[in-house]
């Protein structure tokens, strides 16, 4: 089958690999539908993460599983199943209280599992699902046109779900969110969808600012660093944001939010944390708070599934750019290069 190997800074390609098979009673294969790139993706793609050898690549995909384990009972073959951007077993006292990113059992795409054994990247034609009963999401009844909604939900919805209700975004709230990426704008969207009542995000470009816009914002600040922490706390008269959403993951981010929050808020933080150092003196003098962390998708899956097949909310507009997956190469570039939001990899179409 192929799949898509990272071979170095920069040179992803499509190659082949073998099949997936099962390895364990407690395994599936999933046939991908269609995969995305995440902005996390990009971090080894430029290099900032290092990269030593080829490497399967992408975590966030839906599809139809093929084949199940012998011991896998909430599944069949034919269903169509969203993947968390992590797998996790659902049943041990981490997931039991909503937080399967820290699953003992559990791992990420493209990486080995915990025996050591080799965990398919997602942007392929086929994944090997360890711990599938645990792990996947089935969506009984949908149409094509709410894929791509579907896909989103596989990471960047429930991310920027988990900055919003990290940050304890409530109705009425005046909420800031620091990124313009697919996460921040499904941070947007997460918190218009729990009622608050004004929405400033940080952005600098028009698409996306008009995107975030359609999802709930009220208000668009350009500027960055202090200039754009000024303009913030000049539109709220000085008290800065009820709660602070914070889904880039840089220095400069963090500070920005930290900075913006009104004394007593909570900054809701999901962007993998690269040079990052926290001023926690100053957060104690203004009680200041920060939650948050890798999220839990697989905890919100449900809901944001049964939200987008009501036709509540429709993440899947973070996509601005589909492609084929034999063009995932032009799929890198154009999030690399800021042409793209989002780029969406269908799997089986030319």
């Amino acid at each position: 089958m192929k799949a898509t190997v990272l071979h170095s800074p920069g040179d992803v390609r499509l190659d082949e690999v073998p099949d997936p098979r099962i390895l364990d009673d407690t395994d599936a294969v999933v046939r991908v539908v269609a995969a995305c790139v995440c902005g996390s993706d990009l971090w080894p793609y430029r290099g900032i993460n290092p990269v030593t050898e080829p490497v399967r690549i992408g975590h966030e995909f839906v599809g139809v599983v093929e084949e199940i384990g012998s011991a896998v009972r909430s599944l069949r073959a034919g269903d169509f199943v969203i993947a968390p951007f992590m797998f996790s077993d659902n049943t041990c006292p981490h997931c039991q209280v909503g937080i399967q990113s820290a699953c003992p059992s559990g791992g990420f795409w493209g990486r080995e599992d915990r025996q050591g054994k080799t965990v398919d990247g997602a942007q392929g034609e086929y994944v090997r699902v360890p711990l599938a009963d645990g792990t996947l999401v089935t969506v009984r009844d949908h149409d094509e046109a709410m894929i791509p909604s579907l896909l989103a939900l596989s990471d960047v919805m429930g991310t920027g779900w988990h900055a919003a209700v990290a940050a304890n975004v409530r109705e009425g709230d005046t909420v800031v969110v620091v990124g313009d990426g697919a996460v921040g704008l499904s941070g947007v969207l997460s918190a218009a969808q729990m009622g608050a009542a004004r929405i400033i995000v940080m952005s600098r470009h028009e698409s996306r600012q008009k995107l975030a816009t359609e999802f709930g914002a009220t208000d668009i600040v350009a500027a960055r660093g202090d200039e754009g922490e000024a303009q913030v706390m000049e539109m709220t008269h000085g008290v800065g944001a009820d709660a602070v959403l914070e889904c880039v993951g840089t220095g400069e981010s963090m500070g920005t939010a930290l900075t913006v929050a009104r004394p007593g808020a909570t900054v809701g933080y999901v962007g993998a944390p690269h040079g990052v150092e926290l001023p926690v003196a100053a957060m104690f003098g203004r009680n200041v708070g920060l939650a948050g962390g890798v999220a839990p998708a697989r905890q919100y899956l449900p809901n944001l599934r049964d939200a987008v097949l009501s036709g509540q909310i429709n993440p899947g507009r973070v996509f601005d750019l589909q492609l084929p997956l034999d063009e995932v190469a032009e799929a890198y570039r154009a999030m690399d290069e800021r042409r793209a939001i989002k780029s969406m990899l269908w799997v089986g179409r030319s």
